[in-house]
């Protein structure tokens, strides 16, 4: 059984645990820094946009995230026809809550800046506006220098993959996070001289805003995709592996604006080699595709105590999706993304 949330509550308790738990088409749990129980070194705040081209064959990603001991900040160019990727990223140490992520996903403005890259995210009604550049971003051709603009709309009546989980291990510890997938993109950015254009009838971004008390030792799996099929917007979310799913799962698909919830999804994988194909499945038999890889954005730290291991994987989803209300989609070279990440801080 999923529990579907459908009015607005507070996220924690007063012991700093989750009021109640599963999963909604709105983001309607009010997160409060400060209602957290744990040191600020646990907290972990997530900004992540990935708007890819299906037609044009490329796409970037901005990531912007606050771990406690560590801010990491990374914008990622990728050429698919090419199989390429290079990634602009930065540390700062220690920013403890002061990076300005703020409590609500559809407000605010989040900024950073040094020599290595600058990011932007502004958030007005129904608009997201990224700004963004790194000097030393490589194209594929080996010229230099990333810079762009990027606004993704978002419809009132879209619906998002919203959900609240723990840990079994520690009640305290939580997940709350934000999916929205489908926003209509639009703007360019320029890198190494080349210009790279979104067209709103053509492209869109998708968003994973995420806060939380995290365990220490984590993995989890995680698919993402939106465009168009046959003339509709179409997108879906899956992810397991991270906290205890047992009230909720976070997969769902998007058509049209309106979430269709998916119950288990399981990820068949080679894990000595990310770029053979992979395999999807779900428990409830509406959703099978084949994945088929063409980059590996991978990365791999060892620091102490702390380790991580990343595969973000690209390529083309293949295979079918059944909607709630019993029609069957066909998905063939769908452009999205599929991760393995296994972290340890």
């Amino acid at each position: 059984m999923q529990t579907e949330i459908t009015a607005a509550l507070e996220l924690l308790d007063s012991k700093g645990c989750l009021r109640t738990e599963g999963w909604a088409r709105r983001p309607y749990w009010r997160y409060e820094r400060g209602a957290i129980r744990a040191s600020a070194l646990r907290i972990k705040e997530w900004d992540y946009y990935s708007i890819l081209s299906h037609e044009g064959r490329y796409g970037i990603t901005l990531t912007a995230s606050d771990l406690g001991y560590a801010g990491l900040y990374a914008l990622c160019f990728l050429d698919f026809d090419r199989g390429y990727s290079h990634q602009a990223d930065t540390l700062r140490v220690l920013p403890l809550g002061r990076a300005g992520f703020g409590p609500d996903s559809d407000q605010g403005r989040l900024r950073y800046a040094d020599k290595a890259l600058s990011l932007d995210f502004e958030y007005k009604p129904g608009l997201r506006i990224l700004s963004f550049s790194a000097p030393d971003m490589r194209a594929a051709n080996g010229k230099l220098g990333l810079e762009g603009r990027i606004a993704l709309e978002q419809p009132p009546a879209l619906e998002s993959m919203n959900i609240a989980t723990s840990w079994a291990e520690n009640r305290r510890a939580f997940y709350y996070n934000r999916k929205i997938n489908c926003m209509p993109a639009s703007g360019s950015f320029s890198i190494g001289g080349d210009i790279y254009t979104f067209s709103p009838a053509k492209d869109f971004g998708a968003l994973d805003w995420g806060r939380g008390r995290w365990t220490y030792e984590n993995r989890w799996y995680w698919a993402s995709a939106s465009g168009y099929l046959g003339g509709k917007a179409f997108g879906f979310n899956l992810g397991y592996g991270f906290s205890d799913r047992s009230p909720a799962s976070e997969n769902a698909l998007v058509y049209e604006g309106r979430i269709h919830k998916l119950e288990d999804i399981a990820f068949h994988i080679d894990t000595a080699d990310y770029m053979k194909p992979w395999r999807f499945s779900s428990s409830d038999g509406r959703l099978e595709m084949d994945f088929k890889p063409l980059v590996d954005r991978q990365s791999s730290t060892t620091l102490g105590p702390i380790r991580s291991q990343q595969h973000q994987v690209f390529g083309e989803f293949s295979g079918s999706a059944r909607l709630d209300d019993g029609q069957e989609l066909k998905l063939e070279r769908f452009l999205g993304f599929a991760e393995d990440v296994y972290n340890r801080w």
